[in-house]
């Protein structure tokens, strides 16, 4: 069956810092790459970011999408069902980075997709191109505002 397979990763210099994504869309021949950088973020924001970007990209509902990526934090959240359960209690219980779980789970929601954990830093060429293209924008920008996590932030 043919899908379309996606690459993620997130960065974060400092943890809140500068960060980035990065992702890899792959359907058959065609392959388009995407990174963006943030002036102050997380690192698991970034990595869901990356997800959520990348889904946001694609053109068809058709096919089944599946995502790869080193960040248990996404894999976990998704595929042991812990999202949904957020989702019935309101986050309760502080879970973090809320806004972006209600923007994936929107955007998600007319796709079949299917995480699959990788190992970081290892000998994935598509995993290591999404750090690469992560570390580069988070250290070189330009640095767009992660304004939900900035407001969040500022009350603390």
């Amino acid at each position: 069956m043919d899908k379309i397979q996606i690459y993620t990763d997130g960065s974060s210099r400092g943890n809140p810092g500068p960060g980035g994504f990065g992702a890899i869309l792959m359907w058959g021949e065609k392959v388009k790459e995407l990174s963006e950088a943030y002036r102050k973020t997380t690192n698991n924001r970034m990595e869901l970011l990356a997800v959520i970007k990348a889904i946001s990209a694609l053109k068809t509902k058709e096919l089944p999408v599946h995502i790869y990526t080193d960040s248990k934090y996404v894999v976990e959240s998704v595929e042991k069902k812990w999202l949904d359960n957020w989702i019935k209690t309101d986050f309760k219980g502080g879970k973090k980075n809320k806004d972006l779980w209600l923007q994936y789970h929107k955007i998600a929601a007319p796709f079949h997709v299917k995480f699959h954990w990788v190992k970081g830093h290892s000998t994935n060429p598509y995993n290591n191109r999404c750090d690469e293209l992560a570390t580069n924008a988070a250290d070189q920008g330009p640095w767009k505002i992660d304004t939900a996590f900035e407001a969040i932030d500022a009350l603390k």
